[in-house]
């Protein structure tokens, strides 16, 4: 397994807030997980609320845990609730039940790590992810969002 340098995370994470300043979004805060569900970096721009550090963080475990973007994880909740329930209690770590992150992949389609953005819609956390992923050389599985391929 690769892992994600300290450079390709910072380029996802300033990538991610340019296009989120291209759009007029919210205040965002991006982290950057590398593939065992480790905090690689993590920004919160100013004005961005107390708790999107654990928002995140949550949305980026859920994606790893569950190898589908945090969209699709909260979509199984919906199909079962009484599974994700269960994984909350066997985890080791936060899961938040939202939109906005999705897997790293590299380009053998291996998962590196998540990347989990919080602060505007769950649309558009998503969005300005996969611009991030992209920038810095990586891919989106295309399975895991629709429209993205």
């Amino acid at each position: 397994m690769r892992a994600i340098s300290l450079a390709q995370t910072n380029t996802m994470i300033d990538a991610a807030l340019a296009a989120a300043a291209e759009r007029g979004l919210k205040p965002l805060a991006v982290i950057v997980l590398d593939a065992g569900g480790r905090v690689k970096a993590f920004q919160k721009q100013d004005g961005a609320a107390l708790l999107r550090f654990e928002i995140s963080y949550g949305k980026a475990f859920a994606a790893l845990g569950m190898g589908r973007s945090s969209k699709l994880v909260l979509q199984k909740y919906r199909d079962k609730p009484k599974f994700i329930d269960n994984l909350e209690q066997l985890s080791d770590g936060p899961i938040f039940l939202e939109g906005g992150a999705q897997l790293i992949l590299d380009e053998h389609g291996e998962v590196v790590g998540a990347i989990g953005i919080t602060g505007d819609s769950n649309e558009m956390d998503d969005e300005v992810a996969m611009v991030g992923i992209r920038a810095a050389g990586f891919h989106v599985d295309p399975n895991q969002y629709e429209g993205d391929g």
